[in-house]
């Protein structure tokens, strides 16, 4: 069953990366889930600055919004994608995402399949 893991950062160093954990932290978790032979898909997002909202109204017309907001209290910093037997990996493998330390979080949420 395939699982979205969605990386969730309380805070970011001054260098836009999750607070507790460094680069040669997430390499190793990578390489982990790339030998394990369960990764579907992965991704970091750029930072948040980059970000644009769309939201479309009752009468169709488009509203475009850009950059950080204020309300937005935890940033979604990246996600992987994993094909694993059950719920019980995958939080398995949420556990060990540096993503998951200190104040982070990583929501595991299954990846719905429609059709055949």
């Amino acid at each position: 069953m395939k699982y979205m893991l969605l990386i969730n950062a309380s805070a970011v160093d001054e260098d836009g990366g999750a607070a507790g954990c460094d680069v040669s932290d997430w390499m190793a978790y990578d390489k982990q889930v790339r030998e394990a032979g369960i990764l579907v898909s992965g991704e970091s997002l750029a930072d948040l600055v980059t970000a644009t909202t769309v939201r479309v109204g009752e009468d169709g017309r488009r509203t475009v919004t850009d950059g950080p907001f204020a309300e937005t209290r935890e940033i979604l910093g990246g996600f992987y994608v994993i094909d694993v037997p059950d719920l019980d990996v995958a939080l398995d493998w949420a556990a060990r995402c540096p993503g998951a330390r200190g104040s982070g979080a990583v929501v595991v949420r299954p990846v719905a399949e429609f059709g055949g």
